[in-house]
């Protein structure tokens, strides 16, 4: 059995848009001539693609595995494109970046101007998610992590060791005046809330520092760092958090200054097969550039 690559390109659009209307719009055909295209493959394959329904279109299981590998073919090609049309002058071509929400908002995105406008040649998109991104199988090109990688064949560039400390805004403490010890926090403390996992065993360090026997009690979980953040500028209460993230107001008090959390490593990560790309060269010496600057504090 031979495949059209025609008709898989229409078909990789068609699970991409979820619509045989959205994927016309995408690659400028008739909403009929995209169907006739599909219902074509699945003839040939003798199996069906796609259950139909009223709100779209829904892959079978035959669909999800055609899908995944045709992504994973048509990815390979776009990146194989894109490394050989990059010139010796200039880096170009697409460049996925994926990295943590609180990191990514607060620390990386407002470094992307001066990286663009260095690169403007390199198209970047980054994504914002707790979740590690198979870099494998390219759902992203490239990845800030906060812990080493577990996947094979992965490079990995050391950046920092990062470390969280207390903090809190100066309306807070002088309404509640500043804790001297641990168990001071208690009835104090924004810590990191959730159903789900941890994005690490260690989040909630400072839930294991009080001296005495009681556990401390939070007056606020919330399963998102940036969002403790903005809670203690808001002066609810005091929460450990990254330099890097309590630097963005000029405010904020670091208190028991004494009690630290423990250490965490940022490390840039790519896999091998891009090793040679300009684009992830470039981006990676640009990390370590900014990451060495002194007024740079994780």
């Amino acid at each position: 059995m031979r495949m059209d690559w025609d008709k898989l390109r229409v078909f990789h659009a068609v699970a991409e848009a979820g619509s045989f209307t959205h994927a016309g719009e995408v690659l400028n055909l008739s909403q009929s001539a995209v169907s006739r295209q599909v219902h074509s493959l699945e003839e040939s394959l003798d199996q069906p693609l796609f259950h139909r329904h009223a709100r779209g279109l829904i892959l079978t299981e035959s669909g999800e595995l055609l899908y995944r590998n045709v992504h994973e073919v048509f990815h390979r090609l776009a990146m194989t494109e894109a490394m050989l049309t990059e010139s010796k002058e200039q880096p170009q071509g697409p460049l996925k970046i994926s990295t943590t929400t609180a990191f990514g908002s607060t620390w990386l995105t407002p470094h992307m101007k001066e990286f663009i406008e260095l690169y403007p040649e390199v198209e970047v998109s980054l994504v914002l998610t707790e979740s590690d991104l198979d870099l494998g199988m390219r759902e992203a090109d490239c990845a800030i992590r906060f812990q080493p990688p577990t996947q094979p064949d992965l490079i990995q560039r050391h950046l920092k060791t990062v470390r969280s400390r207390l903090f809190a805004a100066p309306m807070y403490l002088k309404q509640h005046g500043t804790p001297q010890t641990v168990d001071d926090l208690d009835g104090h403390l924004i810590v990191y809330g959730s159903d789900g996992p941890l994005p690490s065993a260690t989040i909630n360090w400072i839930m294991d520092q009080q001296l005495s026997d009681k556990t401390l009690r939070p007056v606020l979980r919330v399963n998102n760092i940036y969002a403790m953040y903005r809670a203690v500028v808001s002066g609810l209460g005091i929460a450990a958090l990254p330099a890097y993230m309590a630097r963005l107001s000029n405010e904020l008090v670091n208190v028991l200054s004494q009690v630290e959390g423990p250490k965490t490593e940022v490390y840039f990560i790519y896999p091998e097969e891009m090793r040679q790309s300009k684009r992830i060269n470039v981006f990676r010496d640009f990390l370590v550039r900014k990451v060495a600057e002194r007024r740079i504090d994780f």
